[in-house]
């Protein structure tokens, strides 16, 4: 019997990339199929997805189609795949990851090894201190719509491994199931929800974007996160002329600069007065939102005490409407079996990441929460509670003294010191 495999894929890669899968978790693709029905039949599913992809038979199926709901009120259609073939494309992102990485731009910070979305906002606030102007990029419908031949022509700049080329090929034209059932073939676009998209995506725009602004504008700076990008000027005019190029720029790279969403932004402080342009007849814009955070103008504390007006980051409006409709959707009311203790399990892992992001700047724009949680916890305590029931003064004094009692019970407890509504 013929064992001799075409391609030189290792079963621990394989094994790797089915741990980093079962660890992001995530739904289930068109099959049906969860993670823990994979893990019934490992060793057999493993064994299928290396000894497919080592021949060069492994097709990847269609990725289901699902629609979910964007901070702006749109829907956004993502694209899951099986968990098959997530472990597939893990195994490819494991080998093409530490070849592309090093050689990416150290302000991109999207979906990279020791990057984050924090490190973008804190450097974004830096240099809105040095720079009087601010473009924020929004390039419309970006993972929709990327052109599949300029994208396999960017990661042949960093491999010719014929299996890669393959393979990713062979995604970016799997077909998509809408919610509806129907089944449609892409010509462009690579699926929101793959596990290879957002490396392929880092990829088209360090040559799309990254690289040549560098050499365009070098004395500019920009972070990126993604699609989401930054790009700090010295000048009113300057900003209307990057804007001009970095839109030619893309449309060269069959990509549209968003007419409503991208915006020139003055950063308005202390020592930038700005009333020349307000004055004008198309007024810039005085804040923007980025990674979850709106920058504008606030008043803070300097070093020694004193009160100014900087150009500062705090929770946007949009994530603070988020994180009030989650809350809400906790549906404490209807929990009345478990005891303050067991809320505080369920709940404090998701409080937590909220205040140690949100929370890294301008952290007391986040006491909303503190306030929205008292508030359920207190009609919890008073449908829980007969002495309590009706009586949302005494209901109100109980929940005062346990977050005396108990302080760290709850995350916001601890951050917040207790206040109450």
């Amino acid at each position: 019997m013929n064992n001799i495999k075409s391609f030189n894929i290792s079963k621990q890669s394989v094994w790797r990339a089915y741990e980093l899968v079962k660890a992001n978790k995530g739904s289930h693709g068109i099959d049906g199929q969860s993670i823990e029905d994979f893990e019934k039949d490992l060793k057999k599913n493993l064994y299928k997805i290396w000894n497919r992809m080592s021949a060069g038979t492994y097709f990847p199926p269609a990725v289901r189609g699902c629609e979910i709901d964007k901070r702006d009120g749109t829907k956004r259609l993502l694209g899951i795949p099986t968990v098959s073939d997530r472990i597939a494309q893990a195994v490819v992102k494991l080998y093409l990851e530490p070849i592309t990485d090093p050689e990416f731009h150290d302000d991109s910070f999207g979906y990279r090894p020791k990057k984050s979305a924090l490190q973008a906002v804190g450097l974004c606030r830096t240099r809105c201190h040095k720079f009087d102007w601010v473009l924020d990029l929004d390039i419309k419908g970006f993972f929709d719509n990327l052109d599949h031949d300029l994208v396999m022509r960017a990661v042949k700049k960093h491999t010719e491994e014929k299996w890669v080329l393959l393979y990713i090929e062979r995604w970016l034209k799997a077909s998509m199931q809408l919610p509806d059932g129907t089944l449609v073939q892409r010509t462009k676009g690579t699926p929101q929800g793959g596990v290879i998209s957002p490396l392929l995506a880092n990829i088209f725009l360090h040559h799309a974007f990254d690289d040549w602004f560098v050499k365009r504008f070098p004395k500019l700076q920009f972070e990126r996160y993604a699609d989401d990008i930054i790009v700090h000027c010295q000048t009113h005019k300057e900003t209307q002329f990057v804007k001009h190029t970095i839109r030619e720029r893309l449309e060269l790279c069959k990509l549209e600069l968003h007419p409503l969403k991208s915006k020139v932004v003055y950063c308005s402080d202390t020592k930038r007065d700005g009333s020349k342009f307000y004055m004008s007849k198309n007024p810039p814009a005085i804040s923007f939102d980025f990674l979850g955070f709106t920058f504008r103008r606030r008043t803070a504390k300097g070093n020694q005490g004193r009160l100014f007006d900087g150009f500062l980051p705090a929770i946007s409006r949009a994530a603070r409407k988020e994180i009030q409709e989650t809350i809400r959707s906790w549906y404490f009311t209807h929990k009345t079996e478990k005891e303050l203790e067991d809320l505080s399990r369920m709940f404090n892992p998701v409080l937590r990441g909220w205040i140690q992001y949100y929370g890294s700047y301008s952290r007391n724009e986040l006491k909303f929460m503190n306030h929205q949680l008292n508030l359920i916890l207190q009609r919890w305590a008073q449908r829980k509670y007969k002495p309590l029931h009706r009586k949302s003064a005494k209901a109100y004094e109980w929940l005062l003294r346990i977050i005396k009692e108990k302080p760290h019970l709850f995350a916001t407890w601890k951050t917040f010191h207790g206040v109450g509504r």
